[in-house]
């Protein structure tokens, strides 16, 4: 399939539904092979499925993200099947435990903390070195809103989402050297199978009955899926280099990120050689 992303492997994590699935249908039909993971292997074949009939490329790695074993055999099979991938999507993600701090299950609390930072971080490891060696790489971390607003019962995904964003500063800052560029992206707001997790969770329902009412909102609008093609959108973009300068921001998607590209080339161009 020819593309902007032709020749480039991807690997895309939570890719067997909501935004991990649109980002990967929108890489492959730019071109690029992609490697589906998740823990799914019925969803993972059937948007394989959706990318082979649309004449694309690619591979079903079933793992779970906060494994270091697991994760590496995922990465083993992207680069068997389609070669290193040069584009890392980081996408999985938990909204759970819900209560106060003092309240919360020790062991599930820490388990979120697993994927939202242990599982892009163990990505990174794996497949960065590929990136650095070829000079050449892009990482896109999917973040959310939480992290800059005091959600009080959400400790465990705010935290953990936040933590990522500074995982993100810090990867970008060391690989800066070595053109491969690390993004957080905010994707919006549609009624993925996460916020179906968190409108029947018991301990949500108790202490969030807010965020049920907003979720009760969220499924009346009329654009109710648009944020999920404008966050693959965005991924596509940055995973074709269009905004490699803004390597290591946190990015919404109402974010001026056009603007943000002028002001730095600007400020490089007034940089002292």
């Amino acid at each position: 399939m020819s593309g902007r992303l032709a020749g480039q492997s991807a690997l895309v994590t939570g890719s067997g539904r909501g935004f991990g699935r649109s980002i990967a249908l929108r890489l492959a039909a730019d071109g690029a092979a992609v490697t589906l993971v998740s823990r799914s292997v019925g969803e993972l074949e059937a948007v394989a499925e959706e990318i082979r009939a649309a004449g694309g490329k690619a591979a079903v790695a079933a793992a779970d993200v906060s494994d270091p074993d697991q994760v590496k055999a995922a990465c083993d099979i992207a680069r068997t099947a389609h070669g290193a991938p040069s584009i890392l999507v980081s996408n999985a993600g938990v909204p759970w435990p819900f209560g106060p701090v003092w309240d919360t299950d020790i062991e599930k609390w820490w388990k979120a903390e697993s994927i939202h930072i242990r599982a892009p971080y163990l990505l990174m490891r794996n497949l960065m070195p590929d990136m650095i060696a070829a000079k050449r790489g892009r990482v896109i971390c999917i973040s959310a809103i939480a992290t800059r607003l005091t959600l009080p019962y959400l400790s465990a995904y705010s935290v953990g989402k936040a933590a990522l964003n500074k995982l993100v500063e810090m990867a970008a800052e060391e690989a800066r050297p070595h053109n491969v560029q690390v993004f957080a992206v905010e994707p919006g707001f549609v009624i993925t199978q996460l916020a179906e997790d968190t409108y029947a969770d018991p301990d949500a329902r108790k202490w969030m009955p807010h965020m049920l009412t907003y979720l009760d909102e969220g499924r009346g609008r009329e654009d109710a899926d648009a944020d999920l093609h404008r966050t693959a959108e965005r991924c596509a973009v940055l995973a074709a280099g269009d905004y490699d300068i803004l390597s290591g921001r946190y990015m919404e998607l109402p974010d001026p990120i056009d603007d943000w590209k002028k002001a730095a080339e600007y400020a490089a161009e007034m940089e002292p050689n």
